[in-house]
């Protein structure tokens, strides 16, 4: 679980940037802020995932 979470938001982050910078070279700023928002937002739903993770294993190991 570790590393591979770290590649997959450091990929999605590369890709968002190259994404970004393609369309706004291409003069589609608001399409390349929606897609910037978009990768943002996907990130945070795998960051929130893990930290529900971690509760859910903090919760199983103090008997809540």
């Amino acid at each position: 679980m570790g590393v591979e979470v770290i590649f997959k938001i450091a990929a999605i982050g590369l890709l968002t940037a190259i994404v970004g910078q393609i369309l706004k070279q291409t003069g589609k700023d608001e399409i390349s802020t929606l897609a910037t928002l978009a990768g943002l937002i996907i990130v945070l739903i795998m960051v929130l995932n893990l930290v529900g993770d971690l509760f859910n294993t903090l919760k199983t190991i103090f008997n809540f």
